[in-house]
């Protein structure tokens, strides 16, 4: 059996998993972000209990909202800050007595999505989640590709690049990223960065949805406000498509329900490839809030 644990800032979910991709059984519990010892009984506790539901000895991925040092096993993460900067993989080996792969959980996302049986025909996927921040995983023949530092597929880090700019214009104010930075592109095209652009131009503040409502009631702010996010993810997604090249691009969160991207994005991205290039095959993810926990347990499939 394959245990896939989604640890998020305000819940932790598990997902057991046969030899043929079928999710059996899950479960919810709270995260304990302040308390580690208490974090790490929780993953103990669930997997005893999968353990003793199934007659078995699970192999165990977990996806976490953060990054992990390969070479210390420390991880950075800010939505459960009782395990910034500490040796969580081997503690939780400790505690487990087993092998632990542990990703980031854009990163399961991807693989989820490129382990779908229809887009495993593509060897190279890259996954997007538009939610509370950008996100990215880069899965290549099948694997997820992190890189040296474990930051590939961080797109949502890319700074702002001169074609956005001329979208949004130069006296944009360069935000502050949770990364430290200033400009990163999640902070303008993310679920919040799109609420974040209305309210700039607008003086209003709303809901994306209410947003994307007012967009179908005719509402000219907002038909005004989503031609220009469309331009500028288009704009955004030439530069990333450019370096990567996916065969498939699979979209995630919140903003991934927003329909009008997928047949949009397909045809203003080509005016920022190469004249040779082709878009890839754009689609919505199809796991939706589940891609999370069933990437992580595959990631016992990779290694």
């Amino acid at each position: 059996m394959y245990y896939g644990f989604d640890m998020g800032g305000t819940k932790i979910e598990m997902g057991v998993f046969d030899d043929a991709l079928n999710r059996l059984w899950t479960k919810r519990v709270a995260t304990p972000k302040r308390d580690y010892l208490a974090l790490l009984r929780v993953f103990t506790e669930l997997t005893k209990e999968a353990d003793n539901y199934f007659n078995c000895i699970g192999q165990i991925g977990v996806g976490i909202p953060g990054l992990i040092d390969r070479d210390t096993g420390l991880v950075f993460t800010t939505n459960v800050p009782c395990a910034k900067e500490k040796p969580f993989v081997s503690d939780l080996q400790d505690y487990l007595q087993r092998p632990v792969m542990i990703d980031n959980d854009a990163n399961c996302f991807a693989l989820s999505e490129a382990w779908d049986i229809e887009f495993q025909q593509y060897p190279s996927v890259l996954g997007m989640i538009l939610g509370t921040g950008l996100g990215g995983g880069f899965v290549l023949n099948g694997k997820v590709f992190s890189g040296r530092n474990s930051t590939a597929g961080e797109i949502g880090h890319l700074r702002l690049p001169v074609d956005l700019l001329k979208i949004l214009g130069f006296d944009i104010p360069l935000l502050k990223c949770g990364c430290g930075q200033h400009g990163c592109v999640e902070n303008y095209l993310s679920g919040r960065g799109f609420e974040w652009l209305y309210h700039h131009y607008y003086h209003e503040t709303l809901s994306a949805s209410q947003i994307i409502e007012n967009y179908y009631k005719n509402n000219n702010n907002a038909a005004e406000h989503i031609d220009r996010f469309l331009r500028l993810m288009s704009a955004y997604l030439g530069n990333i498509l450019t370096i990567i090249d996916p065969h498939l691009l699979v979209i995630g969160g919140g903003l991934s329900n927003f329909d009008l991207l997928y047949s949009e994005l397909a045809k203003q991205i080509p005016a920022y490839l190469f004249d040779i290039a082709k878009v890839p095959r754009i689609e919505k993810a199809r796991y939706g809030d589940a891609g999370g926990v069933r990437g992580a347990a595959f990631l016992n499939l990779i290694h």
